[in-house]
């Protein structure tokens, strides 16, 4: 005889206050651009922040909000990184960080008052699909969206979205040896955003799943 439990668990979901952070350089003087920049899986604000101290300056304010799950990325180290989402509730989790990207760009406005100021958002590896999603779910209207070492996540709807991501000047930037990018991956995105009819900026550089310093400064000036 087997034992058949009487209830199925149901689940239940609330809104909870919490605290979150993010990390910033630049922007001592005359503010005149905005840059948000969104980590990549296991990384944390502070040290991701730091890869874009080239192209932090007086009149340009770089924000690094940091994920909201963080976990040990080596228990026996304590090194500690964060996640934009998982695949467990993940449409919650997108819903939330898409809001949560709004609050930080609320509060960077209100406390350097400047609200009418130009921004970018920079997303690097799996920042990428955040910074995507939150351009074209959030209020962010960007100067321009630049994607460092990913693309646009493959369940976003360019047949809804992709005129945003054209408005905002979608820029990929792709390493020649990046170890989660190979060629075919970038052809299959290339030609994906092409038949959508996606307008897009495509920049190449040797190297792997980095930011790399020269397009950085490129793009900077």
């Amino acid at each position: 005889m087997t034992d058949t439990p009487s209830e199925v668990p149901v689940l239940h979901r609330i809104e909870v206050p919490r605290s979150a952070r993010y990390a910033v350089l630049g922007g001592t003087d005359r503010i005149e651009s905005l840059w948000v920049v969104l980590h990549g899986f296991g990384m944390l604000a502070e040290d991701f922040i730091k890869w874009f101290a080239s192209a932090a300056a007086p009149h340009r304010l770089i924000v690094a909000p940091e994920a909201l799950s963080r976990y040990y990325t080596d228990h026996a180290a304590r090194k500690v990184g964060a996640t934009w989402m998982t695949s467990e509730d993940r449409l919650v989790e997108i819903d939330d960080y898409v809001r949560y990207l709004d609050l930080v760009l609320d509060d960077v406005r209100q406390q350097w008052s400047i609200p009418e100021v130009p921004v970018e958002v920079h997303g690097f590896s799996q920042g990428t699909a955040t910074a995507s999603r939150w351009v074209a779910m959030g209020r962010v209207r960007p100067q321009r969206l630049v994607l460092w070492a990913g693309g646009v996540p493959p369940d976003l709807d360019l047949s809804h979205h992709g005129p945003v991501l054209t408005a905002a000047s979608l820029t990929l930037v792709l390493g020649d040896r990046d170890k989660f990018l190979g060629e075919t991956v970038i052809r299959d995105e290339l030609a994906r955003l092409d038949a959508a009819g996606v307008s897009y900026s495509l920049r190449r550089f040797q190297g792997g799943h980095v930011v790399p310093w020269p397009v950085l400064q490129e793009l900077a000036r």
